[in-house]
């Protein structure tokens, strides 16, 4: 594990001083005087002005870094500019660079898991897609520890298995959306969780999301369980709105038809057709949201 604030603290400090420091002595200033603005020793000047601290050659080749050296050894030299100023200037870079920058790829080879994310994303940036993947997957996980301490579940686990999945808000495709590879079993009457949640390995109930969200649904998440009446209608006195739709029916179309006549439902169930087993779906905003409502019905 590699942050991004350690390639700025190894690679581009070390370099950014070193060319500044050489850029305000070709400017006529003395050791002393460099010390000061950059509120450094002097003889870290001397060793940043001599060639003894390595630099980054990526970084060297910057053309953002190296205008941006210039322009503050122009302004630093003649007063113009502050080291307050220069400070603030050169942090405006180092996030832009670690936003899509120089920075943003020596991190990525350092961590080359990164690509799993996305090739440019926003480590500082709230909203950037390697967070929102992240928060996602923590929600699962919040919602599978709520399945797993409710012994209830094991009984509504359907013969094809359940699983609990979450999408990220603009969700097109399976990738977009957390579950649990392979199933939530049942195993000596407790739900049995294999592994931890993953995007793209999900099939079926990420569809159905997917599929549901399409047709209007506003839901991020979703768990499938074994259909029974009484579920049905346990979850509608818990406050949830329920439609049956057509196991015979292309999916697409039915979920339309199904939501177009109830829009907003959180349940959708089917009862069952050749070789189909019958089973319900429980929509929500999040895993955790979508759990709690079965822990809810559940009879454990």
């Amino acid at each position: 594990m590699k942050f991004v604030e350690e390639i700025v603290v190894e690679e581009f400090l070390p370099t950014f001083r070193s060319l500044l420091a050489e850029a305000l002595r070709e400017r006529g200033l003395t050791q002393n005087e460099v010390a000061g603005l950059l509120g450094i020793s002097q003889s870290a000047v001397s060793k940043y002005v001599h060639g003894e601290v390595e630099r980054n050659d990526r970084l060297v080749e910057s053309d953002r870094l190296r205008e941006l050296i210039e322009r503050l050894a122009d302004g630093l030299a003649d007063g113009s500019v502050s080291p307050a100023e220069a400070l603030i200037e050169t942090e405006v870079l180092v996030r832009e660079l670690e936003r899509g920058g120089v920075i943003s790829e020596l991190h990525a080879e350092a961590v080359p898991e990164l690509a799993d994310y996305e090739t440019d994303f926003a480590v500082h940036d709230p909203d950037s897609g390697l967070r929102a993947a992240g928060r996602v997957r923590a929600s699962v996980r919040r919602g599978l520890r709520i399945v797993e301490n409710t012994p209830g579940f094991a009984g509504l686990i359907p013969a094809v298995g359940s699983n609990l999945v979450e999408a990220l808000a603009d969700a097109e495709t399976i990738e977009d959306v957390a579950a649990v590879p392979g199933r939530i079993l049942a195993v000596r009457g407790r739900p049995t969780v294999p592994g931890e949640p993953e995007f793209g390995v999900s099939q079926h109930v990420a569809t159905v999301l997917l599929t549901a969200r399409e047709a209007g649904s506003d839901a991020r998440a979703a768990v499938n369980v074994r259909y029974d009446p009484d579920t049905v209608g346990a979850l509608e006195a818990e406050g949830l709105t329920a439609v049956a739709f057509d196991a015979e029916t292309d999916l697409e179309a039915a979920l339309s038809a199904a939501l177009a006549e109830v829009p907003g439902a959180e349940v959708l169930y089917q009862t069952g057709a050749m070789g189909v087993e019958p089973i319900v779906y429980v929509l929500g905003p999040d895993a955790p949201t979508v759990a709690g409502h079965v822990r809810a019905v559940s009879d454990g």
